[in-house]
Parts: structure tokens; sequence; C-alpha cells
């Protein structure tokens, strides 16, 4: 089995990009949908997620990143203008969903992301914010919100030193390196060290706690939207 994906497998899974975006249904049934197409047009890499995921499952991947009732550690990072963004300005205005991507490159942040936005107003009407966090470039932070068109900021973690202080950051490992090698992650990251942050939603209140997570190291699934909007309730709720 080839473990590169060829010209046309790399269109075809454009194409299933494309359906599984336009398609009703929730952001879990978007994602599945993807994950199969792309274990039918690139399989080598399908497999390669699945011993990843099973090798930070076996090591507690994500474990130890903030649970409910404990106080998120600040930040301050700049968004994609380079204007600097603290944690404690934003959740004076309300609570905050806290949303680490693995970057502008990934289907699946695109699909999350998009789903995010679709959400916005229902969001917005609770007193809540969103602030989505990558370890890109400016650059590469400015592409991901223009495509994406999201009404919030995206952060730049460089060097992953926000999502490593979480307990977050993973070494992707020599077989996705290679499988994902026609990346031009240098480029994005502004260094060679192949860590991505595991994609994780944190609500935090107003008093700096986390009231909900979801973390997962299987980056093919994240925190439904429903789910998120039922948690930013309970928390603007909390005066």
């Amino acid at each position: 089995m080839t473990t590169m994906l060829s010209p046309a497998n790399a269109e075809r899974l454009k194409e299933a990009f494309l359906r599984c975006r336009d398609m009703e249904g929730s952001l879990r049934e978007q994602l599945e949908a993807y994950a199969a197409a792309g274990r039918e047009f690139f399989p080598a890499y399908g497999e390669a997620v699945d011993r990843l995921v099973a090798r930070l499952n076996e090591n507690g991947g994500g474990e130890n990143a903030p649970r409910p009732g404990e106080v998120m550690p600040p930040f301050v990072l700049p968004d994609e203008t380079g204007r600097l963004i603290s944690l404690t300005s934003l959740i004076e205005q309300g609570p905050v969903a806290v949303m680490f991507y693995r970057g502008h490159w990934c289907p699946y942040c695109r699909l999350n992301v998009r789903a995010v936005i679709q959400a916005q107003d229902r969001i917005k009407a609770l007193g809540a914010q969103t602030v989505a966090i990558m370890p890109e470039m400016q650059a590469y932070a400015e592409q991901f919100k223009s495509e994406a068109n999201a009404p919030f900021p995206v952060l730049t973690d460089l060097d992953n030193g926000y999502a490593l202080s979480l307990n977050l950051a993973i070494w992707l490992g020599s077989e996705i390196q290679e499988l994902l090698s026609y990346q031009d992650m240098a480029g994005f990251h502004g260094n060679d060290g192949w860590v991505l942050p595991i994609p994780a939603t944190f609500v935090v209140g107003r008093d700096g706690r986390v009231k909900a997570r979801f973390v997962d190291p299987d980056f093919r699934k994240r925190m439904e939207i429903d789910d998120l909007i039922t948690v930013l309730k309970s928390a603007s709720d909390e005066r």
C-alpha cells in the first residue's frame, strides 16, 4: 500500500471535504463522514492516526489539562493582527470558549470552526464569546480567520508555549511526519518540531475557572455545538 497521498486522491479528499462541510447534520456527523473519506482515500494516514491516538491514550494525553472547577491559566497572546489579547480582558466581558486548533491546513479544524461560526449568534445572545488558539505564524492565523470568515480572534501560540503549560502539546512522531511531509509545517510554525496541540475546548467563566472541557487526543473528534451552547448558557447564568 502506498503511503503517500496521490494527486488524484488529494483531489478526492478536497471534494469529500466540501461535501462534508455542506451536508446537513451535526458537527460530529460531518467529522465522521470526513474521517471515513480519509480512510478511503488516504488509508495509511488514517491507520497512523489510530496508532498515534492509541499511544497518546496510553500515556494519558490531555488528561492533565485544566479540569472543571480549576482556574484556567491566564494567557497573553497576539491575534492575527499582532494585537495582544489576554484571557483576563476576555472574561471581564463574559464566559469564553477557548478553542485550540491544529492549524489552517487541518480539515477537521476547518469543519469545527465553521460549525462554531454558525453558532455565533446563539453564543453572543448568551453574552459569551469565542477565541481560537493555534501554533502557527501570524500570516497563517490570518489566513485561517479570513478563509473561515471568523468573527472572533485567532491567536498565535508560537512554539506551543501556552499549550505546553496546559499539558496539551504533543509530538506527532516520525510516521505522521513522513505522511504529512507534503505540508510545509516548518514554514507554518517557524520551527521544525512537529509539535501540535491536542484540539480542545475550555469554557471559562467570569471567575476565571473552567466550567467544562472537551479534550480528546483523537483530533477527529470535537465538542458538539449543542454541548458548547449548554455550558456557555450555564456559565452565563452564574453571576
